[in-house]
C-alpha cells in the first residue's frame, strides 16, 4: 500500500482516518477520544448523547410534559447537555492529540438549536462538525460563528453543488472537506435520490472523480473529499490515495470501529456482528425519515418487511377494479381488487386482524398487541426529527398534515432502546454492508481490540 501521510484537518495535521459518528451513542466521547488520541479523528454522535449525574452514571431522558412541543424541547435541552459531556470526555481522553469532531443529522428535530448549544458550551472542545441526512444549508454559517470547521455529507457531486450555490459559498473559510458517503455501501441513512437505483450500485470511484472535478471548478482544489461507506482495509483503496483524479482524501470507518474495546455498543450487538453473513444488511425504506437506511435484518425490520408484503391497495368506493368489500372497522368498509381477497383473508386468518390505512390509498394489517404499542409509541412522540412520518410531527407547524403512516416505525425509541441495552432482536440495527467481514477479519479472531489496535492495522493497508 502507499504510504499514508498526515494530511490538515480541522486546523492540524493529522492522518487521514475518520470514526464516522453513528446515530444514538453508537460512538460517543469515548471512542472518538481514543481515535484522536492516535492523532486521528475520532467522532462522537450529537444525536440524543448521554450525560451523566455526579457520580458519572448515565443520565436516562425523562420526558415529564404532556404537550409534544414541550417534550420536543425536552429532548433539545438534553441533547445539548450531552453534546457537552461527551465532547468534554473525548478531549480528556484525547490528550490534546487529533481532532474531534460531533456528527449531527439536519433532518434532527431541534438540530440548529442543539448545534448552537453545544458549540456555544463546549467552546475548544470540538475541532469540527460532519452533518448529513438532508441537505444542511445552515451548517456553513453555524460553525463559522463559533470557528468551527464543517463538514457537508453529500451522495453526489450535484448535492455539494447545491449546497455552495445556496450556502457555502458565503463561508469558505471554515469548510474543511466534504465527506462523500456511498449510497450503496453505507450504514444507516442512505442518500438515495429518487433517480438512482438501491438495487443497481454505482463504483464510488467515478462518483469521486465527480466530485473533484466539481470542486476544483469552484476553486476548493486542496478540499479533502472524505471517502465513507464500505471502508475496510485500506490496501483495498490504494488506487485512492494519491490519486490526482481525486486529490486530497481521507477515509472515514464507520462499521469496523464498533467492535473495539472502546465502542460503546453492547456487548450482544458486537457478539452479534462478529456472526453476521453477506446479505443480512439490507437496505430498505422503512425509516419515518422517507430516506433509505441499511441495517441488520432481525425480528424488528422482518415484520416491517412482512407488513409490506402484506400491503393492498384499496378505494373508498366500490367500482370496477375495486369491487371486493374490506371491513376495516364496525363502521368502515373499503373496497379492493378481488385479486387481494385471499391476501387480506390469509393475513386476518394469522391473527393480523388491526387494518389499518396508509397515506398511500393501501392498507396494512397488524396484530392487536402491534397495534397497541404503535398507538403508545406515536403518543409519547418526543419530536426528534424534523418532521415525521410516523407520528405526522412537524417541527415547523405541528403535524405534517397527513395520516400516520404504520409502515414505519418511532426512530427514537428504537435506536435510544439499543443503545442501552435493548433486545438485539427487537430493536432497529443500523449497520454497514461490509459488516460480514468481522467474521473472517484476523483481526478479531483473539478478541476484541482496542481503538490503537485497530488503527495500528489500517495503517499499514490491514
Amino acid at each position: 500500500m502507499k504510504q499514508l501521510n498526515p494530511i490538515m484537518i480541522s486546523g492540524k495535521e493529522v492522518y487521514p482516518l475518520i470514526e464516522g459518528g453513528k446515530g444514538i451513542n453508537a460512538s460517543d466521547g469515548r471512542s472518538s477520544g481514543a481515535w484522536a488520541h492516535e492523532n486521528c479523528v475520532g467522532t462522537f454522535s450529537g444525536v440524543s448523547p448521554d450525560y451523566y449525574d455526579a457520580q458519572g452514571n448515565v443520565i436516562l431522558e425523562q420526558y415529564l410534559k404532556k404537550d409534544r412541543r414541550e417534550r420536543h424541547q425536552e429532548m433539545i435541552e438534553q441533547s445539548i447537555k450531552g453534546g457537552i459531556a461527551q465532547a468534554q470526555i473525548a478531549h480528556d481522553i484525547a490528550g490534546g492529540n487529533g481532532r474531534i469532531h460531533m456528527n449531527m443529522l439536519w433532518e434532527l428535530g431541534g438540530s440548529e438549536q442543539i448545534l448552537n448549544g453545544v458549540l456555544e458550551k463546549a467552546k475548544g472542545l470540538i475541532h469540527g462538525i460532519t452533518c448529513g441526512a438532508g441537505l444542511p444549508y445552515k451548517l456553513g454559517e453555524i460553525a463559522s460563528r463559533f470557528g468551527v470547521y464543517y463538514y457537508p455529507i453529500v451522495s453526489s457531486a450535484r448535492a455539494f453543488q447545491i449546497l455552495w450555490k445556496r450556502a457555502y459559498a458565503n463561508f469558505r473559510e471554515f469548510l474543511g472537506g466534504v465527506v462523500y458517503e456511498d449510497p450503496w455501501l453505507a450504514g444507516g441513512h442512505n442518500g438515495l435520490s429518487n433517480a438512482e437505483d438501491p438495487t443497481k450500485p454505482q463504483s464510488p470511484y467515478e462518483r469521486l472523480v465527480e466530485l473533484r472535478k466539481t470542486l476544483n471548478n469552484l476553486g476548493l482544489n486542496d478540499l479533502p473529499i472524505i471517502m465513507a461507506g464500505g471502508v475496510w482495509n485500506l490496501d483495498e483503496w490504494d488506487d485512492y490515495i494519491d490519486n490526482p483524479d481525486i486529490g486530497k482524501i481521507a477515509f472515514q470507518f464507520g462499521t469496523r470501529p464498533m467492535i473495539t474495546k472502546e465502542s460503546p455498543v453492547s456487548d450482544a450487538w458486537k457478539k452479534l456482528m462478529l456472526q453476521l453473513k453477506k446479505g443480512d444488511v439490507i437496505l430498505q425504506r422503512f425509516s419515518p425519515t422517507g430516506f433509505f437506511s441499511s441495517a441488520i435484518k432481525n425480528t424488528f425490520l422482518e415484520k416491517l418487511m412482512a407488513r409490506k408484503d402484506g400491503e393492498i391497495a384499496f378505494s373508498e368506493s366500490q367500482n370496477e377494479e375495486f369491487s371486493a368489500p374490506l371491513k376495516i372497522s364496525e363502521t368502515k368498509t373499503y373496497y379492493i381488487r378481488p385479486a387481494d381477497v385471499e391476501k387480506a383473508q390469509k393475513q386476518i386468518a394469522a391473527g393480523l386482524t388491526e387494518i389499518k390505512e396508509t397515506p398511500d390509498n393501501t392498507v396494512v394489517f397488524m396484530t392487536p398487541e402491534d397495534w397497541k404499542q404503535m398507538k403508545i409509541d406515536r403518543a409519547n412522540c418526543v419530536g426528534c426529527l424534523s418532521q415525521c412520518q410516523f407520528s405526522t410531527w412537524s417541527q415547523a407547524n405541528g403535524t405534517t398534515g397527513r395520516i400516520p403512516d404504520p409502515r414505519s416505525y418511532c426512530i427514537h425509541k428504537t435506536l435510544y432502546d439499543i443503545s442501552h441495552g435493548g433486545s438485539i432482536k427487537d430493536n432497529l440495527l443500523f449497520a454497514g454492508h461490509q459488516v460480514y467481514r468481522f467474521a473472517t477479519d484476523p483481526l478479531y479472531r483473539n478478541g476484541i481490540p482496542s481503538v490503537k489496535e485497530l488503527l495500528d492495522k489500517i495503517k499499514v493497508g490491514k
